[in-house]
């Protein structure tokens, strides 16, 4: 059930909407409304998985629940802050740790346990085809490699609920009320799929009071929502269709007009259909009266590689600063230790993204910028002139797209190969109908405006909330319009469902 599909945009979000604002008056049956209804919602998509979900929801409150008894019978015997500036200035909290009680234990069973979900649906057939592939070439007998369907959302699952456990262990949030605000921040439909990745401690005040929804909530929400629809159909979709055309083509047979093509299309097509999925998001939990922090801040007018993953899917980002940098030290261990930190936080954002050496390659890459950056890019970068950093920050970026997009390493180095050749003529003619380099046109417009706007300073959403009428009467007219063209044709998942 995609949001944009007619079931869920004419009998299952209205219904669980007139449901939520019948119940208004108490709490709690708002909240039994949305986990009833969010359960409904992905078992429609994973009717098998979401037992096992259950299952992972009890064993971490059996988990939480040893965590706080072992908090309550043993004095902490340290209280600190983090002392990394960066913490600090993410608004870090003082966590209190319990190095000699049982609690460390149990949330060490918490995180592997909801790993294992991770490593087995995951990267199960990924460890075994590599495992054959050496036994082989030992002349070893092979194994057999196993086919396990990946679940929607499952990444995105899991990373919450560790969030959760590593809270209530820092002793940044109390444990949860109940199973039934527990199994809501786990189900909540709006985020559930594909993000944004909301941790605990960010969202928990929320869930508790179970806010009411009014006009206003709707119609910001709503505007929101059709933005993101408008995002993914006219434009997202559009350039997917020409990335495939591209990408599913042998490199050595492309033109360099075509293997840029494909990379221009794909980077467009990631942004939009990624940040579009965002925005319906966060336009949903509006309409229910939820506040769901941003995940995109207009990433493609970024002016370093830094800059970029400040911008970009900012949700992983800062989890993955909060839950992994920082407890393997930040930047407070020496300057080295810092670049190790940072790359092997790329890493393993790569392996996050998916079981296959494309994606190992590609958090490997962005890492090793990062520390770039730290060691003299960034100097650099602030000498040019805005557009150039923004440029070149754009090419790098772009090379990337094309290793995470490409299917092996093999053909990501082919095609790459062939961008870097001007000569390079096509063996056979590739067709590239007008539509797809229109859209590509008016998307690198967007971003073009976006670059053009944030250096004069431009407000957006101030600009917007003056023109509320025209903005929502366009964003009608597109939404419609973006619907009509999502009928007529076969529904695209969203990239970020197989992540």
């Amino acid at each position: 059930m995609l949001f944009y599909e007619p079931l869920f945009l004419f009998l299952f979000a209205p219904a669980v909407y007139l449901l939520y604002l019948f119940f208004g008056v108490d709490r709690r049956q708002r909240a039994i409304v949305l986990l009833l209804a969010s359960i409904a919602f992905y078992g429609w998509i994973e009717p098998s998985f979401i037992f096992i979900i259950f299952i992972s929801i009890a064993l971490d409150l059996l988990v939480v629940g040893r965590i706080a008894a072992s908090h309550a019978s043993a004095a902490p015997s340290a209280s600190r802050e983090h002392s990394d500036p960066d913490f600090r200035a993410a608004g870090g909290r003082v966590a209190i740790f319990y190095p000699r009680s049982r609690a460390r234990l149990w949330l060490g069973l918490g995180v592997a346990s909801n790993l294992a979900l991770l490593v087995y649906y995951k990267y199960a057939g990924f460890l075994a085809l590599d495992l054959d592939a050496l036994l082989c070439a030992i002349t070893l007998p092979g194994i057999r490699i196993p086919e396990i369907a990946l679940p929607v959302g499952v990444s995105f699952i899991v990373f919450e609920k560790i969030t959760y456990l590593v809270d209530v262990y820092r002793g940044v949030t109390a444990r949860a009320r109940g199973p039934l605000l527990y199994a809501l921040y786990v189900f909540f439909f709006p985020k559930l799929l594909a993000g944004p990745i909301v941790k605990y401690h960010d969202i928990v005040g929320q869930f508790e009071t179970c806010p009411h929804a009014d006009a206003d909530d709707f119609i910001s929400g709503f505007s929101r929502f059709m933005l993101g629809v408008m995002k993914k159909l006219l434009l997202a979709d559009v350039m997917a269709s020409g990335a495939d055309i591209i990408f599913s083509r042998d490199p050595s047979t492309l033109a360099f007009a075509d293997a840029w093509a494909g990379a221009v299309f794909y980077t467009l097509q990631i942004y939009f259909d990624f940040s579009g999925y965002s925005d319906m998001a966060i336009g949903l939990a509006r309409i229910f009266g939820f506040r769901l922090l941003e995940n995109f801040d207009m990433p493609y007018i970024a002016t370093s590689v830094t800059d970029f993953w400040r911008r970009w899917h900012m949700s992983l980002t800062s989890w993955i600063r909060e839950y992994l940098y920082f407890p393997l030290g930040g930047n407070r261990k020496g300057e080295r230790r810092t670049y190790l930190n940072l790359w092997i936080c790329f890493l393993a954002s790569g392996l996050w993204h998916g079981a296959a050496w494309t994606y190992v390659f590609w958090g490997a890459y962005n890492g090793a910028f990062l520390i770039f950056d730290r060691l003299f890019l960034l100097e650099r970068f602030k000498r040019l002139p805005v557009w150039l950093a923004n440029a070149t920050t754009m090419l790098i970026v772009t090379v990337g797209w094309v290793i995470f997009r490409a299917p092996t390493l093999d053909q990501a180095g082919a095609l790459l190969s062939v961008m870097a050749q001007p000569s390079a003529q096509a063996s056979a003619p590739v067709t590239l109908t007008p539509d797809y380099f229109i859209v590509a046109v008016i998307g690198i417009s967007i971003c073009v405006v976006q670059r053009i706007g944030a250096s004069l300073e431009v407000d957006w959403m101030a600009l917007a909330r003056r023109n509320a009428f025209a903005v929502n009467a366009a964003l009608a007219i597109l939404f419609v319009a973006a619907l009509a063209k999502g009928l007529a044709g076969p529904f695209k998942p969203f990239i970020y469902f197989r992540f």
